[in-house]
């Protein structure tokens, strides 16, 4: 009789609306070796990953996380073989998705001062082109071109795992150009 009393207060417990997901009964069968084992999964990186961390880190807005990403992306794109970003596509499914996001600049003009400036001396160079265009981007993406850093910095922390590091190898080549 005592066990019945036992067992229908441990059901009780585990069943009522205020138990915890992983209840008390659950975490005593897990303690003495009989619970259910759950298969830690490891998190593959993506685009879509990517674009997450960048909303929730930098408080910006998806368009602007995933256009900002895009147009770097589109940059490392311009200065590493196609073989090498094919690899980085195939590290970090949803680039390419990325790439298609990026606004375009290319009738855009930065008017007069600096900007003026940069738009001349970036016909001479096409190193200066793809900057400007990657200030541009962020611009008519409403973004600070401040912020490309930012954004760089967090894709090599997103990709700093065991399984995206050949993509954040190719993703530091291909902005050799621009932190060099």
């Amino acid at each position: 009789m005592k066990k019945l009393i036992i067992l229908l207060t441990i059901s009780t417990l585990s069943t009522s609306a205020m138990a915890e997901e992983t209840s008390w009964f659950d975490r005593l069968k897990n303690l003495v070796g009989m619970g259910e084992t759950k298969e830690q999964t490891v998190e593959i990186p993506s685009a879509d990953g990517l674009v997450e961390l960048l909303t929730s880190s930098l408080n910006v807005d998806t368009d602007q996380a995933s256009g900002g990403m895009g147009a770097i992306f589109n940059y490392v794109k311009n200065n590493v073989s196609a073989e090498q970003f094919s690899q980085l596509a195939k590290s970090l499914p949803g680039v390419d998705g990325l790439v298609s996001q990026m606004p375009d600049v290319s009738k855009l003009s930065s008017g007069g001062g600096l900007g003026g400036l940069l738009d001349k001396a970036a016909q001479y160079s096409e190193s200066l082109k793809s900057i400007n265009d990657l200030k541009k981007q962020f611009e008519a993406l409403g973004l600070k071109p401040e912020m490309v850093s930012s954004f760089i910095s967090s894709a090599h922390g997103y990709l700093d795992s065991e399984q995206s590091q050949s993509a954040k190898q190719v993703f530091a080549d291909g902005l050799g150009k621009l932190l060099g």
